[in-house]
């Protein structure tokens, strides 16, 4: 595996905000998206933002090997943590999704929830096309811009308080199209509302999908 300069970080606030955020998620019913997110998954998958590895447990048997990539110290412990657990091997390394520690198409399958919204979103969905073989797989859930109103008024509205309370969170990106132009096509997608609670509406439309790197 090619080794970039290991990119890490400390950002406590996030983390409080983040664990308690994930906790409802997960108890309201988030662990049954992410087990639909990896059905069917197989050989080597990289994660990119693996938080605390919330998807851990959900991996198939099928899976062969996952590289977790977490830049936020914290996560990336609790991560290592999880891992230890987790029915697959799991490597949870440091490293940041514009710049991935890997060969080109080192990976089968790449896995993306809820990291899209924050991180530089075309450069990171270069390398993950880059990492993935020719024909594998992009696995994501992402929450994205609403296309109804009132509520992409108060997304646009928002966002630039948001973003700076969030950790770079952003409610109004347009990932469908981002994903299509960065060279995959989107085999499948559903889109749905997901309302942990009532600020979470703010960024309730979701969507979960899988698409394909065609060369």
């Amino acid at each position: 595996m090619r080794r970039a300069a290991p990119s890490t970080c400390d950002a406590p606030l996030f983390v409080f905000l983040w664990r308690r955020f994930a906790a409802e998620s997960m108890a309201h019913g988030q662990g049954e998206q992410r087990q639909r997110l990896l059905d069917g998954l197989a050989g080597r998958v990289v994660e990119v933002g693996a938080g605390q590895g919330l998807n851990f447990p959900y991996y198939p048997r099928t899976v062969t090997e996952v590289v977790a990539i977490e830049p936020e110290n914290r996560l990336r412990a609790d991560a290592e943590e999880a891992a230890k657990t987790a029915s697959v091997p799991i490597e949870a390394i440091a490293g940041s999704a514009v710049a991935l520690p890997a060969d080109d198409g080192a990976f089968d399958a790449a896995v993306s929830s809820l990291v899209l919204c924050s991180v530089d979103q075309g450069p990171a969905l270069a390398e993950l096309h880059r990492v993935i073989r020719p024909g594998g797989e992009l696995r994501f859930l992402e929450h994205v811009a609403a296309d109804t109103q009132p509520l992409v008024t108060l997304q646009w509205l928002i966002d630039p308080l948001w973003s700076r309370l969030g950790g770079g969170c952003h409610l109004i990106r347009d990932t469908e199209t981002a994903i299509g132009l960065a060279g995959f096509r989107i085999e499948r997608m559903e889109r749905f509302i997901f309302k942990p609670n009532a600020l979470a509406g703010l960024g309730s439309p979701h969507i979960l999908g899988v698409a394909r790197r065609e060369s």
